[in-house]
């Protein structure tokens, strides 16, 4: 964890499996209290961020996931649960 990690006040942290995948926007949402929802990225998870924010209000929660694999080019991302579970997403 880098020091900007260490700043950043997390609102809570939720596994990637109890978030909601967006095929069309391919972001993964999850419930913000303020009545939006944060919002991560395919591409974010891509290059392993792990910080959802909310667009309306200043919460983040840092996303609980593992990358497994990455299959480039027009493959798939494959997102591993600590639980080992998995969720495959589309990569365009």
């Amino acid at each position: 964890m880098s020091d900007d990690d260490e700043q950043i006040a997390i609102y809570d942290e939720v596994e990637i499996e109890d978030m909601t995948w967006d095929e069309t926007m391919q972001i993964y949402h999850y419930p913000c209290p303020c009545g939006d929802r944060f919002e991560i990225a395919l591409v974010d998870l891509r290059d392993e961020a792990d910080i959802a924010v909310c667009p309306s209000c200043s919460l983040m929660i840092r996303v609980i996931f593992e990358v497994v694999s990455f299959l480039l080019g027009g493959g798939e991302v494959a997102v591993g649960l600590s639980e080992g579970k998995s969720v495959a997403a589309a990569v365009p």
